[in-house]
């Protein structure tokens, strides 16, 4: 059987630090890469602290807080217009949102996503103390100050917070810290998740929650995917069951990048690629 292909982390030009590329041309190149479904999936950060530097949209070129709802009554409007355009030719589109998480913002989360009809809620730790560990420009500043353990504990806590809330469907690029951190703690930091990771991926399993695994890695010299090979075993003996694969696409040539190979590692490790609808997932052997 064909192997349904997904691309699930799609940046659209919401998202602030994304190409000028709308949902449409997307959508018209997902179907010339035999893309069968893809999910925006448009950045939402809510850090209070760092509210003038990443707090926003954008929306016809504006830029527009993320608080103010109106964004997302044109962000639907648009997946709407583009879903039905691009279904009748075979393509599925899912209405999605990559959330950066941060203590204390779940009552903003909760009002977005009880308030919208997503399909797919994604979340992500890109800062740590209030610093962007996913920027090249802001990630030394917290490197400087940590070892890799203090680093690996810190992450991780803060990850566990997130699963706890219940909030999020899946989890992005689980070990994101190896983007930049290998050029502060070298091979370290390939191992910095064991002992920490297994609860947090415990809790994952208990609750249903889904893990990404984000070929975006490979745009940055990494060999492996988000998560790395041994961090997708540890997934699997913990007990996740829910993967979906994402190109974490941020312009028009990252869109379905390694996909295949994504769907290839899940296939090795005997493990099921899923989509969601209105926040259900399925297995993509199920899916229509």
């Amino acid at each position: 059987m064909q192997k349904r292909r997904t691309d699930y982390h799609v940046h659209p030009n919401y998202s602030i630090d994304a190409s000028p590329v709308t949902m449409y041309e997307y959508c018209e190149k997902a179907l010339q890469l035999n893309l069968a479904e893809i999910c925006f999936t448009t950045h939402v950060e809510l850090d209070p602290v760092r509210e003038q530097v990443e707090n926003f949209v954008y929306v016809d070129g504006r830029r527009v807080p993320v608080h103010d709802p109106h964004w997302l009554d044109r962000y639907f409007q648009e997946l709407l217009e583009v879903r039905e355009r691009f279904n009748e030719e075979g393509l599925t589109v899912r209405a999605g949102v990559e959330i950066g998480y941060c203590p204390g913002v779940e009552k903003d989360i909760e009002r977005m996503i009880d308030n919208y009809p997503f399909d797919y809620v994604l979340g992500a730790i890109h800062c740590l103390d209030h610093i962007s560990i996913s920027s090249k420009k802001e990630s030394p500043v917290y490197f400087r100050r940590k070892s890799v353990t203090q680093m690996a504990q810190a992450y991780f806590r803060v990850l566990m917070e997130a699963v706890q809330t219940g909030l999020f469907d899946c989890i992005a690029h689980v070990d994101l810290y190896r983007r930049y951190g290998y050029s502060f703690y070298g091979d370290a930091v390939f191992t910095a998740h064991r002992g920490f990771i297994e609860p947090v991926f415990a809790e994952m399993a208990r609750r249903g929650m889904g893990l990404e695994i984000n070929t975006s890695s490979r745009r940055r010299g990494l060999q492996d995917f988000h998560p790395a090979e041994e961090i997708l075993s540890l997934a699997a003996q913990h007990g996740i069951a829910i993967f979906t694969v994402g190109s974490d696409a941020h312009s028009l040539a990252e869109l379905g990048g390694d996909i295949d190979e994504a769907l290839a590692l899940l296939e090795r490790y005997r493990l099921e690629n899923y989509v969601f609808t209105q926040r259900k997932p399925c297995p993509t052997r199920d899916a229509a």
